[in-house]
């Protein structure tokens, strides 16, 4: 995931990182740039809404299919959590952390990881709770954004936007994303340096009144740091200019909902963002920028009718111009009513692509 503050304080090995063993500085050593930012909590709490639903299609919203095509910008690996002998899965190396693959041996990065990499961007610029905190404290998250949950038996049924879309405790979401589909077959190795978990022990860092200060994310780099002299393990990766393909389904969406994640998916022009996926994130990995080619599905009521009353769906995909229509009006709509402006000039200052921003060298 485009890494929240959610994770700054759990020991993944991919949130922060020293090259070899870690190293005492002096007071008068200065080190690299933070390759990350917070982004700022709205000052007002949460905006909690009931969900829509998918007890059936409402004809006041949208349902459908978006297909979309992502384009690997800077060397991707999304691990299985396996480190095996290079010669068990053909390649030149002692040793290799592996990458997801399909029966046919294409890459593939799974749904759920690009569920969670939307969600993160979704919740920063809505306002909305800050979900999956791991070690931090309900009681140093800004009043209101506690986690939410869907409480039948209490009558709590109220959700903040990113879980009215994305999903809360026992509630599901409203969008699917399929498997993203390597359209190569070929696999790269990659290096991966040594990367170490966030240093929980300076809270100035990400408190401020023991109060958590904001979101995490890490920013897009014009390249990802090289093997050099480093220590670290090879890995399976997908290199630069790889192309994926996948599949985001979505059911009764309001307008400013969708508009919402074609912002984040780097539809909207005067917010180009790209996404931070999988591992390495820190060294400028994971970097990828998503195209939407066609819309199949619902957008009114006499769609639905018509799907329900005959065998064969006449609809036509929206494509070019009826496509480009669509979005804009959905975008346009996410402005005036869900999105926040400040945290969404944060996020593009963050996550804009391309950028000329180098990788840290060394110790930050």
């Amino acid at each position: 995931m485009p890494v929240l503050l959610r994770s700054i304080l759990s020991p993944s090995p991919w949130n922060d990182m020293t090259y070899n063993k870690p190293q005492r500085r002096s007071q008068a050593e200065n080190p690299s740039p933070k390759p990350y930012k917070l982004v700022s909590f709205p000052k007002s709490k949460p905006k909690l809404a009931r969900p829509a639903g998918q007890h059936k299609y409402l004809s006041d919203r949208i349902h459908g299919v978006l297909d979309l095509t992502l384009t690997v910008c800077t060397p991707l690996h999304v691990a299985t959590g396996a480190i095996v002998l290079g010669s068990d899965v053909g390649e030149n190396e002692d040793l290799i952390k592996t990458m997801v693959r399909d029966r046919e041996e294409k890459l593939i990065i799974p749904g759920s990881s690009l569920k969670g990499v939307v969600r993160s961007v979704y919740e920063a610029i809505t306002g909305s709770c800050l979900c999956k905190v791991g070690k931090i404290s309900r009681q140093n998250l800004p009043r209101g954004y506690q986690e939410c949950e869907i409480n039948l038996p209490k009558k709590k049924r109220e959700v903040c936007p990113a879980c009215q879309v994305f999903g809360a405790l026992n509630w599901q979401g409203l969008v699917h994303f399929s498997d993203a589909r390597c359209q190569s077959s070929k696999i790269t190795t990659g290096f991966m340096p040594s990367l170490h978990s966030p240093h929980s022990e300076k809270k100035n860092l990400y408190y401020e009144n023991d109060i958590v200060k904001g979101r995490k994310f890490y920013y897009h780099f014009a390249n990802a740091v090289d093997r050099g002299k480093q220590q670290g393990i090879p890995v399976q990766q997908a290199a630069k200019e790889y192309v994926f393909s996948a599949k985001l389904h979505l059911k009764n969406l309001s307008e400013a909902e969708l508009g919402t994640l074609l912002i984040v998916l780097g539809q909207d022009p005067e917010h180009p963002i790209a996404l931070k996926v999988g591992g390495g994130k820190p060294i400028g990995m994971g970097s990828m920028t998503v195209k939407v080619d066609r819309f199949s599905g619902m957008q009114n009521k006499q769609n639905i009718v018509d799907r329900y009353s005959s065998y064969h769906n006449t609809s036509d995909p929206l494509t070019d111009k009826d496509l480009e229509k669509l979005l804009r009006s959905a975008i346009s709509d996410a402005h005036k009513h869900l999105v926040q402006s400040p945290q969404l000039q944060e996020v593009t200052q963050i996550l804009t692509y391309p950028s000329d921003r180098q990788p840290p060298q060394g110790q930050y």
